[in-house]
């Protein structure tokens, strides 16, 4: 732990990560590069295992050299006993490395600290960068350098607590910057603390007001505010007659903390216990002398870390990050307000067991909000038809890189605002009208752009489908080869909607291979799972691939095509200008924001979760008297089978959703119904997953499920389940 106030201050710095190749060394040097010229610290890094003597990996020397920092001189070293001791502070960079230090070196306890845990932020793992390009490595190299200066903020907050008075405090000053600001009843108070803080050589930014005239103080709190949350300043002081009204506006601010103190041991707890960064004074309640006590106290003190102070500080963050009242709409068109309020309500209560819908992160839901829904920008980046294109240009080559580095992919075009106009970019790209291609049947899984009669792929195109063999419920290769050899198609489409196994893409290949067809890949459900290692990758034997961004991979909705890079022209003009115009910019940055999430380790594990539950529930389901067409599952769905219950699929979907299931009816192979009625239903475990559910919770859903079709036509039956989901659900809160 960083020392404590009346404790020595670090002096000696560890960084340790698995081979002090990559992690360790980036932030040793980062560390090194922004430290105070005046901040008396040593620094090293160490491996936790792997060989002595190696260099820094050249990806990880590159991206360091982009910022001027050279550390091709590095070369790794093992941890041991030593190292432990020399060290005041040991910085690890995933929770794992924390546990494994505390086994093999109990010496270590109390001065372990995993790097995200720096600043205010949600304490992630850094993963190992290793085997990624270096655009990966940028991205490493960027969330340690955002910790490594949290880290440095620490540090030096722990220094002037412990140490106001030491010969270099004028040098660490200047490290911070403070915005003030003040109504009519501040004011006063306001220019005594900016002459305080520039005397003490403190960099000072006057937001106002500039005299005693009358003026409303939410207008100063908002600005001071602001500078805080956007970290364009370090801290704030407000002043009002009260202080109350300035705490009520600055805290309407993500990330503000503002704490009226009265008197100095107010200054010190709201310091230590809450990290606030906004101190806030009474003009009208207590006298300058006393303001100036207050401030001295005030910084004097940092925020504890760990213990039961920082627990309540990240609760309060969570409660932050939780609100999602649209409040401008409240306002704006309360009619909307209270339907989207609604649908909010609707999906915080009800199990969401649709295989193709899940809960998006509050981040991809911010950035699908965004300014950038304001921009026009037809054509690519960097060929724009539009000027004051450059921050969209940058936000649309994350997604691109983003997903190349995800999928292995050579191209990838981000614009297409669907799967199915990700699909007809690639159709129109090599078939002409008539051309023959070949996909799999809706009715057996597949999807309504491969060819329904109905859709513009069914009409443009001659398609011959494939479906699953009568009795294994699975894709039937053999048929697949015999119909290519027979029909010669120019595009083979496999993927599927409904479809509960993995997909064999090699044997697809040389299906093609011995047609002379291209193989095109929609994997709009699994690709989430694909991103995760969970199934089989498309990437290395298609020419294209397109997906959808929601479903399993949890983004927003919206498409993309992958390909190879002798296509790229193909593909890009087909999107733009061929089938669509301006991209949906705002779409494209929450593309980017849920790529970014799926390249996290928690992403492969969320998605591990996903077919465990997926398997369990359909176990469960089946012991139940359910029949699971195909037997079971290998991804995140299952087709439930209702014949032998002597209930449709219609209404058994109807039944589940008024006790809060939702569900959705779906034909099964060789169907004899209709696809309005079906004698089935699809369930999906992506969303449930999102919300934390476990196995454990799956045979409770299963349990649900059966109640409420053993008697789906009785509403005393359906309100007792009822009250069961709402029971569940509430454990489990949405993101």
């Amino acid at each position: 732990m960083v020392a404590d106030r009346g404790e020595a201050p670090v002096r000696r710095v560890l960084f340790l990560c698995t081979g002090n190749v990559c992690r360790s060394p980036m932030a040793e040097f980062l560390l090194r590069a922004h430290k105070p010229a005046s901040a008396q610290w040593e620094i090293a890094s160490a491996a936790l295992s792997g060989a002595d003597g190696l260099p820094a990996t050249p990806e990880a020397v590159a991206a360091l050299r982009e910022w001027g920092i050279d550390m091709s001189g590095h070369r790794s070293r093992s941890v041991d006993a030593q190292l432990v001791e020399w060290a005041d502070l040991i910085v690890v960079m995933t929770a794992e490395q924390e546990r494994e230090v505390a086994t093999r070196f109990p010496q270590a306890a109390g001065k372990v600290r995993r790097l995200g845990s720096f600043g205010l932020g949600r304490h992630d793992d850094i993963a190992d960068p290793i085997g990624q390009p270096l655009s990966g490595y940028r991205r490493t190299r960027d969330l340690i350098n955002s910790a490594v200066c949290d880290l440095i903020l620490e540090l030096l907050e722990t220094s002037r607590g412990v140490a106001m008075q030491e010969q270099d405090s004028e040098k660490i000053a200047m490290q911070f910057k403070i915005a003030v600001g003040a109504d009519h009843g501040g004011f006063e108070i306001k220019e005594a603390v900016k002459e305080y803080l520039q005397t003490h050589k403190v960099r000072v930014v006057d937001t106002g007001c500039f005299s005693a005239v009358s003026v409303d103080y939410p207008d100063f709190a908002a600005q001071v505010a602001r500078m805080v949350s956007e970290g364009e300043v370090d801290q704030g002081i407000l002043v009002c007659t009260t202080g109350i009204g300035m705490s009520i506006a600055a805290n309407k601010f993500p990330r503000v903390r503002a704490a009226l103190c009265m008197n100095p041991e107010m200054a010190r707890l709201a310091r230590r216990h809450n990290h606030a960064n906004v101190l806030v004074l009474s003009g009208g309640f207590i006298t300058t002398e006393e303001a100036i006590a207050i401030l001295k106290e005030w910084l004097a003190n940092s925020g504890e870390v760990g213990g039961r102070h920082e627990r309540r500080v990240r609760k309060i963050e969570k409660l932050e990050r939780g609100l999602s009242d649209p409040v401008e709409l409240f306002y704006a068109d309360h009619e909307i307000y209270r339907v989207v309020v609604g649908e909010m309500k609707r999906q915080r209560d009800n199990l969401e067991l649709i295989a193709s819908e899940n809960y998006a992160s509050r981040a991809v839901r911010e950035a699908c909000a965004s300014v950038f829904t304001n921009k026009y920008a037809e054509g690519y980046p960097g060929k724009r038809w539009y000027h004051g294109c450059e921050f969209v240009d940058e936000a649309e080559r994350l997604a691109i890189d983003r997903a190349k580095e995800l999928f292995g992919a050579e191209h990838v075009n981000v614009q297409p605002h669907s799967g199915s106009q990700a699909n007809m970019a690639v159709y129109f790209a090599v078939m002409d009208p008539g051309d023959t291609m070949l996909a799999m049947s809706l009715s057996h899984g597949g999807h309504l752009t491969h060819g329904h009669k109905v859709n513009f792929s069914g009409r443009f195109f001659n398609v011959v489908h494939y479906g699953v063999d009568r009795e294994s419920e699975q894709i039937d290769y053999d048929q697949i080869a015999e119909l290519a050899e027979r029909h010669r198609p120019k595009l083979i489409c496999a993927g599927a909607s409904a479809y509960p196994r993995i997909i064999d893409f090699k044997r697809l290949r040389q299906i093609a291979d011995a047609v002379g067809a291209y193989l095109m890949v929609d994997m709009a459900h699994i690709a989430g799972l694909v991103a995760a290692g969970c199934h089989p990758n498309p990437v290395p034997y298609c020419e294209f691939v397109t997906t959808t961004t929601h479903k399993t991979l949890r983004g927003p909705r919206g498409g993309m095509v992958l390909c190879q890079a002798r296509f790229a022209a193909d593909i890009d003009k087909q999107v733009f200008p061929g089938i669509q115009g301006g991209p949906l910019m705002h779409i494209i940055a929450a593309k980017a924001v849920c790529l970014y999430e799926a390249l996290q380790p928690s992403f492969k594990e969320y998605c591990q979760q996903i077919i465990r539950n997926a398997q369990r529930l359909a176990d469960s389901l089946a012991t139940r008297g359910f029949r699971i067409v195909s037997g079971g599952t290998d991804n995140h769905l299952m087709l439930v089978d209702l014949r032998d219950k002597g209930i449709t699929g219609k209404d058994a979907a109807e039944a589940l959703d008024r006790a809060g299931i939702t569900v959705n009816k779906n034909v099964i192979p060789f169907d004899d119904k209709s696809p309005f009625v079906t004698s089935g239903i699809r369930i999906g475990t992506p969303a449930v997953t999102t919300r934390g559910m476990g196995v454990e919770e799956m045979d409770v859903i299963a349990d649900l499920v059966a109640k409420v079709l053993d008697a789906p036509a009785d509403p005393e039956n359906l309100r007792r389940v009822r009250g069961e989901v709402l029971a569940l659900t509430g454990r489990f809160p949405v993101p």
